[in-house]
């Protein structure tokens, strides 16, 4: 779709509905323009990476990779395995040390 308009520096350039609404944007939407060798680029503003998580989330997410680089360090890991055959060897070993903990009687 083309549609012409006229540059009139005193008055806003506007883009017409029908062409805002061909692009898929929506009203309240953010919008980053760019400009560069004459052409201008409107396009959706990508969201902010660091507005995915809440504080409470990032606080959570932190103390999980706290614990599993502790774990590591402790020697709590298993692999890198060179083949699936190792590593299945590898998760046997280990499911067969599950079963051999007994947890204390109940008084």
């Amino acid at each position: 779709m083309t549609v012409a308009v006229k540059n009139n520096n005193n008055t806003p350039l506007v883009v017409p509905k029908a062409i805002r609404r061909k692009a898929g944007f929506r009203s309240g939407q953010e919008l980053e323009i760019k400009a560069s060798g004459g052409v201008i680029t409107i396009v959706p503003k990508p969201a902010a990476a660091g507005n995915e998580y809440t504080a409470a989330e990032r606080r959570a997410v932190d103390r999980g990779i706290s614990q599993s680089e502790k774990e590591y360090r402790a020697g709590k890991h298993a692999g890198p395995f060179a083949t699936a055959d190792e590593f299945l060897a590898d998760l046997h070993r280990e499911s067969a040390n599950l079963g051999t903990k007994r947890k204390p009687a109940r008084k």
